[in-house]
C-alpha cells in the first residue's frame, strides 16, 4: 500500500477538522435534548398510576399486618391467613372505612396510619407527575390528571381489599371502600402533584398577599393547638401510667401481644392529641353515648380497657389546671406575633411599619383557616367503637371548628396588634 502524499494528508486533516466541530455540536444537541424534560421518554399514564398506587398501598399495608399479626403468629393464636385478613381490615380502617364486627361497627381510624397513607399517596402523585413529564410545567390540568389516575387505581385496590377481607367479622363494604379510597387518593395525590408541577407556587403567586399570610397564620395556629393537645395528652397518659400498664397486662397475650397493643395505642396517639386539643378549646369530647369530657364537666360511665383512656380527667378542671384554658388564646397570639414580625421584616427596607389593614386582615383570616384544620381533624379522629353506648366517640367537629375560629382570630388579632404597637413604640 503506497503512503499518502502530502496533499492527501492535508485533505484528510481538513476533513477531520471539519467533522470534529460537527460531532461536538451534535453531542451538545443530544445532551441538551436529554436535559430537556420535554424530550425524556414518558411512561404511559395507566402504567405509572398503577405502579404508584400499588407501591403506596403496599408500604402502608405491610406495617399494619406486622403489628396486628405479631401476637397471633407468636402465640399460635391464629394463622398466617388470619393475620393477612386482620391486616386488610386494619388497613381499611386506617383509610376511614368502617368495619362490621360482632360487637357493632368500628369507625375510629388510627390517624397515625392515616398520615402514613396520605404521605405515600402524595409521593404517588409526585411519581406519576414526573412519569408523564409534567414536572415544573405549572399545568393544573396535568396535576389533576395525575391525581385522578392515582385515585382510580387506588379505588380498585380498596374494592379488592374489602373483597379479600371476607364477609365475616370484621368486614367492610366494597362500595364504601372504593369511594373512600378514590376520594382520599385524589386529595392526597393532588398534594404531591401540585407541588411537583409548580401549580402550588403558581396559585400562591396569584393569590392576594393578605390571603397568603392569613393561610400561613391559620396553619401555624392550628399546629400550635395540636402541639398543645399532644403535650396535654402525653402528660395525662404519663400521670395515669399505672392504670395503663394494668390494662395492658390484663390482656394476658404474652410479650408479643402486649407489644402489639402498645403499637396499636401509638397508632391512635394522634386521635388522643386531637381530643385533648378539643378539651383545651372547650367543646371537649365524648367517650360514649350521653357522656362528656370537658373542662367544666366530666361525665363518663364504664369504659373499655383501652390504655389511652387511662389518662381521662377525673373531674372538672380547677385550681392551677384552669390556667390551661388560656393555651388556645396564647396559641393564637403566638401566630399573630409571628405574622407581625414577618411583615415588619419585609417592610424593614422601606423603614415603614406594615399597614394596619393587611396586618389585621391576615390575622382575621387565620381564625377560619385554623377552624377548618381543627374541625377536619376532629371529624377524622372520632367514630363508633361498637354498638350501644360506644356508638359515639370523639369530639363534635363543627363545635371544634367554630370555637377554634373564634379563639384563634381573637388571639391573632391581639398578638399582631400588640406586636406592631409595642415594636413601633420601642423603635422610637
Amino acid at each position: 500500500m503506497s503512503p499518502d502524499t502530502p496533499e492527501q494528508t492535508r485533505r484528510s486533516g481538513a476533513v477531520a477538522a471539519d467533522e470534529r466541530p460537527a460531532g461536538r455540536v451534535a453531542g451538545r444537541r443530544v445532551a441538551a435534548a436529554r436535559s430537556d424534560g420535554s424530550s425524556r421518554a414518558r411512561a404511559p399514564l395507566a402504567v405509572a398510576a398503577a405502579v404508584a398506587a400499588v407501591g403506596a398501598a403496599f408500604t402502608s399495608y405491610l406495617p399494619v399486618t406486622l403489628v396486628l399479626g405479631l401476637g397471633q403468629l407468636t402465640e399460635d393464636a391464629g394463622s398466617f391467613t388470619g393475620a393477612l385478613r386482620a391486616g386488610l381490615a386494619g388497613w381499611l380502617l386506617g383509610h376511614g372505612v368502617p368495619l362490621r364486627t360482632d360487637a357493632g361497627p368500628i369507625g375510629i381510624a388510627p390517624l397515625a396510619l392515616t398520615a402514613l397513607v396520605v404521605w405515600r399517596l402524595a409521593r404517588a402523585g409526585v411519581h406519576v407527575s414526573r412519569a408523564i413529564g409534567a414536572r415544573g410545567g405549572r399545568s393544573p390540568r396535568a396535576a389533576l390528571v395525575a391525581a385522578g389516575a392515582v385515585a382510580a387505581g387506588y379505588a380498585l385496590l380498596g374494592v379488592l381489599a374489602a373483597l379479600l377481607a371476607g364477609t365475616g367479622a370484621p368486614a367492610a363494604s366494597p362500595l364504601r371502600a372504593g369511594v373512600t379510597f378514590a376520594l382520599l387518593g385524589a386529595l392526597a395525590a393532588l398534594i404531591g402533584s401540585v407541588r411537583i408541577t409548580g401549580v402550588a407556587v403558581l396559585f400562591a403567586e396569584r393569590a392576594p398577599a393578605v390571603l397568603r399570610d392569613g393561610v400561613r397564620t391559620g396553619l401555624v395556629a392550628g399546629l400550635l393547638l395540636l402541639a398543645a393537645g399532644a403535650g396535654a395528652a402525653g402528660l395525662a397518659v404519663a400521670t395515669g401510667g399505672g392504670d395503663a400498664a394494668d390494662m395492658i397486662g390484663a390482656y394476658r397475650t404474652g410479650v408479643a401481644g402486649q407489644a402489639g397493643i402498645i403499637l396499636i395505642s401509638l397508632a391512635y396517639a394522634p386521635n388522643a392529641m386531637v381530643w385533648s386539643a378539643s378539651y383545651l378549646l372547650g367543646p371537649g369530647f365524648a367517650v360514649g353515648t350521653d357522656t362528656a369530657v370537658r373542662t367544666s364537666e366530666v361525665s363518663v360511665g364504664a369504659l373499655p380497657a383501652v390504655p389511652l383512656l387511662a389518662g381521662l380527667p377525673r373531674g372538672p378542671m380547677d385550681g392551677i389546671g384552669a390556667a390551661l384554658l388560656a393555651v388556645p388564646v396564647l396559641a393564637g397570639m403566638a401566630a399573630g406575633w409571628l405574622l407581625a414580625r414577618r411583615l415588619m421584616r419585609l417592610a424593614a427596607d422601606t423603614r415603614t411599619p406594615p399597614a394596619w389593614g393587611p396586618l389585621l386582615g391576615s390575622a382575621a383570616i387565620g381564625g377560619p383557616v385554623a377552624g377548618v384544620l381543627l374541625g377536619a381533624a376532629a371529624a377524622l379522629s372520632g367514630g363508633p367503637l361498637g354498638g350501644g353506648r360506644l356508638a359515639e366517640m370523639g369530639p363534635v367537629a363543627w363545635q371544634v371548628g367554630v370555637v377554634t375560629a373564634a379563639v384563634v382570630a381573637a388571639g391573632a388579632l391581639l398578638g399582631a396588634a400588640a406586636t406592631r404597637t409595642f415594636t413601633r413604640s420601642s423603635a422610637r
